[in-house]
């Protein structure tokens, strides 16, 4: 755990590749990853660094197996994903690879154009065909028809389109015939007329069934037309305006003997081509289903190859460019495990020289990594949302493992809410290596990714459940009520003695819609519930009130608690960075304030619960009035909690506010003091590394370290710069405005955290409601049709409790809860302006097929 309360120490490292092993150091480095490469290069373009060629190369590669994965998706042919990842190709195998990927695709790119093209010509054959089935009902072709008394016999007899009549009319007809999409009949139809001003005669008929577009393959209704038109000029134009509607336009047989020779031969072609097609995409197949073998090893392979000569490009070479020059970050705790991946680099190369690493020192802040698990990520992520940590600061994700669930189980308190959360998180929890839950949809991936905050958040809503004595909104009696109301009758005393204490006669009952209990009556108050709130309160009309004040003073104290524990988590980042000054100067200053004001409220309240007992209770004084009085000073004496009271918030009062001025001035004065100090005495610093950025602050703690140390030497120039960077003024306003901050803070601070009593009794008053206007009018239905009527109402319950109070109330408590820890309880000692740790690791490749297509 020590690592998740800081983050882990890092080293700069320098690694010194040879030229032939440097491929195969970095595929072991990769396979590990341990470390974080730096640019060395940043000042270079990157189409002008060392292995650009190979990124090409690499970027060919995956061009060729992306189309290869389309192709493979478009056949429907299951791609293999391999449990194991293999590792990046050896330097020999890359051409052999890359020229088997380039054949591969050659060939399949022919066969897929050759099926295609054959795709087409079956699909025009069909088109054609189905022309000629419907244009033969068009044209009558009775060649036996011969007039025999009638030169020119009437029009409205015979049909214009009648061959015979045409050439006793002594005219040229001609014919154009084929397909148009279903939308653009009418305004073809409407063109043909303008332009050949009627002497085109159109028939249309609808196809009955919808055939595929040979140039789009876009499934569309079809009409099949016959024009008829005079002359060859007409004809001219008929064509151009065919075209210009891109319809499909076949030739028309002029006799019956050729259109069945037409048709046979469309038949016959058409049965030709469905034999070549299906052959052709059965040799497909077996070339992608032979290719869907490997494609997946393949894709990782480039993937991991790429990324290896993208951070070879990172790389410097030395002068006798032999040898590549990387610097990288790397915790102390994996130096080890570096070396050996160096080793094993080198000797899988067969290389006589080995690389090697040495550590260099710097002055550069380095990246923060704080190693995590399945359990702790999910925390560790919400930490992280807010800011990363600066280096070797106090990590909070350690303590949100158990506040975070807690403040958002006090707003979220109902044991049987809690209880259905937490059976959905066991249950996703119990699955997690399910494939089907880490290839979910987003949402569901999200509540897969946080399984285990739900599961605390679930079990501790279940524990503050049982202390509200809440399930469903309903109160259990487990260990039986501590009030008695058997107490409060008697019919053995006097009338005056009932009234005067406060006991019930028939009456009183009789004529008293509203009852109260007397503690202060022996018998009446047996002791406190064993655990929880009392389940007599359900039934109490002040039961609100009650619940108000208890969830209200709750609210205070854990938020007071939360808030002091962080100030205090400062001054072990303060210890760590060897600050000690911070501590008395910043961290007990804000103890003491925050202590001395709202610390002696939590006093009060704790006192006032010990102290007084029911039959006090009557005289006990107002907390409010009393924490008001503390500022206010009035003139005359109040009834106080206890003696003495006044001399004791006085001087609480005091120290409060002399822990302000040294607040708001003592760090700026003592850093001022120890740069004049050490420029005076002249003293100097020797041996203090410096691991985070440069700051006025921390100019000035060189003269306080070198004190400590007792070295006495300097240089001139070194002190003349150290002189020239300290600015008291900017130290000053810094160090103001995080005290006013800090001051104003605790107050807002403690009133934000009364929205855990706001949206506890939210949940608590929807759920009330939810129950009142649903289950309970199930309930209270007559019995014949009570038990067909309570089915649907408890399924309704079921589905509202879910949607709204488990899933809409509890996004809410969630986001308020982190709301809790980022703003009030983070902002006292966590800066959150560290960088991630981002290693060079293979792991953190995708090998999705669906990346690689997209």
């Amino acid at each position: 755990m020590g690592s998740l309360f800081r983050s882990e120490t890092m080293c700069l490292a320098q690694l010194f590749l040879q030229s032939g092993t440097a491929y195969e150091c970095l595929s072991a480095l990769g396979e590990k990853g341990l470390v974080q490469f730096r640019d060395l290069n940043q000042n270079v373009s990157s189409f002008q660094r060392k292995f650009v060629g190979e990124v090409k190369r690499c970027e060919e590669l995956e061009r060729i197996l992306a189309y290869l994965v389309q192709e493979i998706n478009r056949a429907d042919i299951p791609l293999p994903e391999g449990e194991t990842s293999p590792p990046a190709p050896p330097l020999k195998q890359v051409l052999e690879m890359q020229e088997q990927l380039q054949k591969l695709e050659v060939e399949l790119r022919e066969v897929t154009k050759n099926k295609e093209k054959l795709r087409k010509n079956l699909l025009e054959l069909i088109e054609y065909t189905h022309m000629l089935r419907v244009t033969k009902t068009f044209v009558k072709r009775n060649v036996e028809f011969e007039p025999t008394y009638e030169e020119f016999p009437p029009l409205e007899n015979d049909s214009l389109l009648d061959y015979s009549c045409m050439q006793r009319l002594g005219a040229k007809l001609g014919f154009v015939s084929g397909l148009i999409n279903q939308g653009k009949v009418e305004a073809f139809e409407k063109m043909l007329w303008r332009v050949c001003k009627g002497y085109t005669i159109v028939t249309y008929a609808e196809l009955d069934e919808p055939l595929e577009d040979p140039e789009t393959g876009e499934v569309i209704k079809w009409y099949v037309f016959l024009i008829s038109f005079w002359g060859e000029q007409i004809g001219h134009k008929v064509k151009k305006i065919c075209d210009c509607y891109h319809c499909h336009v076949y030739p028309y047989p002029n006799t019956a003997e050729e259109r069945k020779e037409i048709q046979e031969g469309l038949n016959t072609r058409i049965q030709d081509l469905y034999t070549v097609l299906h052959k052709t995409e059965d040799y497909l197949r077996q070339v992608l289903c032979k290719a869907a073998e490997s494609v997946y090893s393949h894709v990782i392979q480039v993937k991991k190859m790429k990324a290896i000569y993208h951070m070879l490009n990172m790389c410097s070479f030395d002068v006798t460019n032999k040898c590549l020059i990387a610097e990288v970050w790397c915790p102390e705790a994996d130096l080890h495990e570096l070396r050996r991946a160096l080793e094993e680099g080198s000797r899988e190369s067969g290389a006589t020289i080995p690389s090697f690493m040495n550590t260099i020192p710097t002055k550069e802040t380095p990246p923060t990594l704080i190693r995590t698990n399945k359990f702790t990520e999910g925390f560790q992520n919400i930490v992280d949302a807010y800011g990363v940590g600066s280096y070797r600061e106090v990590n909070p994700a350690l303590f949100t493992i158990i506040t975070f669930p807690f403040l958002f189980a006090v707003m979220f308190g109902d044991f049987g809410h809690g209880f259905v959360m937490f059976l959905f998180a066991l249950l996703l929890v119990l699955n997690e290596n399910h494939p089907r839950l880490n290839q979910s949809q987003e949402i569901m991936r999200m509540f897969f990714n946080g399984r285990y905050i739900l599961l605390l958040m679930g079990l501790f809503s279940v524990y503050t459940g049982l202390i509200y004595n809440d399930c469903f909104s309903k109160s259990v009696n487990l260990f039986g009520s501590g009030w008695s109301v058997s107490a409060m009758y008697s019919s053995s005393h006097t009338p005056a003695e009932q009234k005067k204490m406060g006991l019930w006669n028939d009456s009183v009952v009789r004529h008293n819609r509203v009852l109260q209990l007397d503690p202060s009556i022996p018998g009446v108050f047996q002791g406190p519930y064993p655990l929880g709130i009392d389940p007599i309160w359900n039934l109490a009309t002040n039961r609100l009130t009650f619940l108000n004040s208890f969830k209200m003073k709750m609210s205070v104290i854990l938020g007071i608690i939360h808030m002091t524990f962080g100030v205090i988590l400062g001054i072990f980042n303060h210890l760590h960075f060897r600050k000690k000054f911070n501590i008395y100067l910043v961290s007990v200053p804000e103890l003491l304030f925050m202590l001395c004001i709202f610390g002696y409220l939590i006093f009060m309240i704790v006192y006032k619960w010990l102290v007084y007992s029911a039959e006090t209770s009557r005289v006990a004084p107002s907390i409010l009035i009393e924490f008001i009085n503390m500022f206010l000073f009035p003139a005359s004496e109040t009834n106080g909690l206890y003696s003495g009271q006044e001399h004791v918030q006085r001087l609480l009062l005091a120290v409060a506010a002399l822990a302000v001025p040294v607040l708001f001035l003592g760090k700026p004065l003592f850093l001022l003091w120890l740069h004049n100090g050490r420029s005076c005495f002249g003293v100097s610093r020797s041996g203090y590394t410096l691991v985070r950025k440069d700051s006025e602050e921390e100019v000035s703690l060189l003269g306080s370290q070198d004190i400590e140390e007792g070295n006495n030497q300097i240089e001139d120039g070194y002190r003349e710069m150290m002189c020239e960077e300290f600015n008291f003024g900017e130290i000053l306003m810094t160090q103001v405005i995080h005290s006013i901050e800090y001051c104003l803070g605790c107050i807002s601070n403690t009133a934000s955290y009364l929205r855990l009593w706001a949206l506890s009794l939210a949940h608590a008053q929807l759920s009330d409601v939810l129950w009142t206007m649903l289950v309970r009018v199930g309930l209270r239905v007559d019995t014949t049709y009570g038990v067909l009527l309570l089915l649907p109402v408890i399924a309704l319950f079921a589905v509202l409790t879910i949607f709204i109070l488990l899933i809409m109330e509890g996004l809410s408590a969630f986001l308020h809860a982190i709301r809790l820890h980022w703003v009030e309880f983070q902002n006292k000692f966590y800066v959150g302006a560290g960088t991630k740790f981002v290693p060079f690791s293979f792991r953190l490749l995708s090998s999705k097929f669906s990346d690689d297509v997209a």
